[in-house]
């Protein structure tokens, strides 16, 4: 089995490799938090999501003009993995990059990490199929598939018995 710590190394030697990670970075809001002070679990799903936006906007593009094509992405598989907990004012960054396309699908890799030190709060994962405006599955538009396949980079994704829920380290 590999080890947890060799898959995190990886993961960050792959973030310095030439293919496109975007960065978006923001303070925690008390909105965000639960009545511990600690991040809810449910905000990384809206983190992730605004990863994926930063991402398609720093290919020079926008999600709402994929949309005006008639097509839009579902989530169809969704995988975080919280390694430490954080909390309300801590500066965060979101990192987002893509996996795998597709002719149907598109696979986004992310880290969340605290701003200033790297620490790794949480890793994720999240699958989309692209959907007509009567939720048809439908193939991606030939210029973002292009697009998205010219900016994937490999990484070693940490197989799927290690995606089980484990323990947030407070």
């Amino acid at each position: 089995m590999t080890n947890l710590l060799e898959i995190k190394e990886g993961l960050r030697s792959n973030l310095n490799t030439s293919m496109p990670v975007t960065e978006t970075t923001f303070r925690v809001r008390y909105v965000e938090t639960d009545q511990m002070g600690i991040v809810h679990h449910a905000s990384y799903v809206v983190w992730l999501e605004e990863g994926r936006s930063h991402y398609v906007r720093a290919q020079g593009s926008s999600y709402t003009q994929f949309e005006q094509k008639g097509v839009s992405l579902a989530v169809s598989e969704l995988h975080v993995r919280y390694e430490q907990a954080v909390r309300y004012d801590q500066q965060i960054t979101v990192r987002c990059w893509v996996e795998a396309v597709k002719s149907r699908q598109i696979t986004f890799g992310y880290e969340v990490v605290e701003a200033g030190s790297g620490t790794v709060f949480a890793t994720a994962r999240s699958k989309h199929i692209c959907v007509d405006r009567q939720g048809r599955v439908t193939k991606i538009p030939d210029k973002w598939r292009q697009l998205w396949q010219g900016t994937t980079r490999p990484t070693q994704k940490r197989p799927e018995s290690e995606w089980e829920p484990g323990f947030c380290k407070a």
